[in-house]
């Protein structure tokens, strides 16, 4: 048995390998957040986990009423929360799920826009090639390290 190191006391395994493939199995290897197929594929089954509803750090039982199957991603998004009902859990993991897919869709496309933005400056404005490498003798003669003859 592990030993918690708050508190100092052994405490039970999370899920023997036999309780989450009896839990998995009785969820047909499906997240029942988002709905991820674990049998689409073996990508998808590595991805799989199971999930306390309420999480033990919260006093959640190790009961198949409290056990579900999900994806790691769900399971890293429901984290240590207590939700009223599963439903309300599920609820909040979706609604994070699009948030974050928002956020990585809008940083996705910014790096684009902003390369083409820069391209269309660099069109306006031609940089000074000579200035550019006096500044950078400067800085190469001033180094500690420079191996010039002074």
């Amino acid at each position: 048995m592990p030993l918690d190191l708050m508190t100092l006391r052994l405490v039970e395994r999370p899920v023997t390998k036999e309780e989450g493939l009896r839990i998995l199995e009785r969820d047909q290897y499906r997240c029942q957040y988002c709905g991820l197929d674990g049998a689409a594929s073996f990508e998808n089954a590595l991805a799989m986990s199971v999930d306390f509803v309420i999480p033990r750090a919260r006093k959640g039982k190790k009961d198949e009423r409290n056990l579900v199957a999900c994806c790691r991603s769900c399971n890293m998004i429901k984290g240590r929360r207590v939700y009223r009902s599963f439903d309300e859990a599920k609820t909040y993991v979706l609604a994070q799920r699009e948030k974050l897919r928002k956020a990585w869709e809008t940083r996705k496309t910014a790096p684009a826009a902003a390369a083409s933005a820069s391209s269309s400056t660099k069109a306006q404005k031609p940089a000074a090639p000579e200035a550019s490498k006096a500044a950078a003798a400067s800085v190469i003669s001033s180094s500690p390290l420079s191996i010039r003859n002074k």
